[in-house]
């Protein structure tokens, strides 16, 4: 678990989404409730989380869960899901058109 693999797995905003999906529930299994993602594309998304460190996944029968390993990102790195995690939020809240561009 490395700040800059942190930091690129949660650049892309289907992940942010994700791990913000992860950080409401305990468990997620997106076999259920990711069905707006074609399943190549959420095992690819889970792929870079996993490698990261983000998430653990565990295969149950034929679907996967995956929870988020806030516990351990948490020591390692304090306060940095958060902070990320609270710009995306302040993200959504703009109209794309309003956000400034830097």
């Amino acid at each position: 678990m490395t700040l800059t693999g942190i930091l690129h797995a949660l650049s892309d905003p289907i992940r942010r989404q994700i791990v913000m999906r992860l950080m409401e529930t305990k468990c997620l299994n997106c076999n259920k409730s990711c069905k707006a993602l074609s399943p190549s594309t959420l095992s690819f998304h889970f792929r870079v989380l996993r490698e990261a460190g983000l998430v653990y996944s565990e295969k149950n029968g034929t679907s996967v869960d995956s929870s988020l390993r806030r516990k351990d990102v948490e020591v390692r790195f304090p306060g940095l899901l958060r902070a990320i995690m609270k710009h995306h939020e302040s993200l959504e809240d703009k109209p794309a058109a309003k956000q400034k561009k830097k």
